[in-house]
C-alpha cells in the first residue's frame, strides 16, 4: 500500500506501509465487546439521569429559581422515565 502525503514538500511523500495481518484476527469478539460496552454506557447514562433528576427534586424553591427553574419544571423533569433524555 502506498501512502501519499497531502502536504507539499513533505519528506514522507511516498512510503510503503507494513502489510497488516487483519485476516488473522477475528472481529466477532470485538463486536460483542462493543455491544456490551454500549450497553454498559447506556446503563451508566440512565443512572446519571435518575440521580440528576432525584437531586433536582431535593433543591429548594430558592435554589431552583437560582438556576432558572421552578418547582413545576423540576416535577416535570422528575416525572420523565430514566431512558428519556
Amino acid at each position: 500500500m502506498t501512502q501519499i502525503s497531502l502536504f507539499s514538500g513533505s519528506a514522507a511523500s511516498s512510503q510503503r506501509s507494513a502489510p497488516r495481518a487483519t485476516h488473522l484476527i477475528s472481529t466477532r469478539p470485538l463486536a460483542t465487546l462493543g455491544r456490551l460496552g454500549a450497553l454498559v454506557a447506556a446503563f451508566q447514562e440512565w443512572q446519571e439521569r435518575y440521580r440528576t433528576r432525584r437531586d433536582l427534586m431535593r433543591l429548594s424553591d430558592y435554589q431552583l429559581k437560582d438556576i432558572g427553574l421552578n418547582r413545576l419544571d423540576a416535577e416535570e423533569e422528575f416525572a420523565k422515565p430514566f431512558w428519556r433524555g
